[in-house]
C-alpha cells in the first residue's frame, strides 16, 4: 500500500472546513479538479454519507462514502469504485487547532492495480499526479473556507 502525505493550515473556524469536508455535495464547490458532484445517499453528512464525483478531465470519476466521522477530530473517505488504476484507496483527515488557524492534515492510503507494472505506473506518473491533485484541493479548501 502506498502513503501521500498532505497537509495546510486554514485561518478559518474548525466548524466551517468541517462543514465543508463532511458535506458529500459540496465538493465541487471548492475542489478545482472536480467537475460535478452528485450526492449518491440518502444523507449527505456521516457514515455511509457517498458520492459520484466526475472530474474536469472529462474521463476520469469516483464514488465514495465516509467511514470515519468524528466531529472536528476525524474524517475518512472510502472509494467504493473509480476509472483510476486503483483497487483500494482511502483518505483520513485530521485537525489541529492552534489559536485562529486550524492544520488540516490529508493521509490518503491506496493500492495501484496492475501488480508490478501499476507499482512502475506510480512511482513514474500516478503519485505525483495525485499529490498534485491534492494539493490544488487543499488549496481549494483554504480559499472557499478562508472567504
Amino acid at each position: 500500500m502506498a502513503t501521500i502525505q498532505n497537509e495546510i493550515t486554514i485561518n478559518a473556524p474548525i466548524n466551517k472546513i468541517w462543514e465543508a469536508l463532511t458535506n458529500v455535495g459540496e465538493l465541487d464547490k471548492y475542489d478545482p479538479t472536480v467537475k460535478k458532484c452528485t450526492v449518491l445517499s440518502q444523507t449527505t453528512k456521516g457514515i455511509g454519507a457517498s458520492r459520484k464525483v466526475t472530474m474536469k478531465d472529462g474521463k476520469n470519476w469516483f464514488e465514495e462514502k465516509c467511514t470515519v466521522s468524528k466531529e472536528n477530530e476525524a474524517l475518512t473517505y472510502e472509494l467504493t469504485d473509480c476509472s483510476f488504476p486503483v483497487k483500494n484507496l482511502n483518505h483520513s483527515y485530521t485537525f489541529e487547532q492552534k489559536e485562529n488557524m486550524v492544520k488540516v492534515k490529508q493521509i490518503m492510503n491506496y493500492q495501484v492495480k496492475f501488480g508490478f507494472l501499476g507499482k512502475v505506473l506510480d512511482t513514474l506518473i500516478m503519485r505525483k499526479q495525485s499529490d498534485k491533485g491534492i494539493k490544488e484541493f487543499l488549496g481549494g479548501l483554504k480559499s472557499y473556507t478562508e472567504n
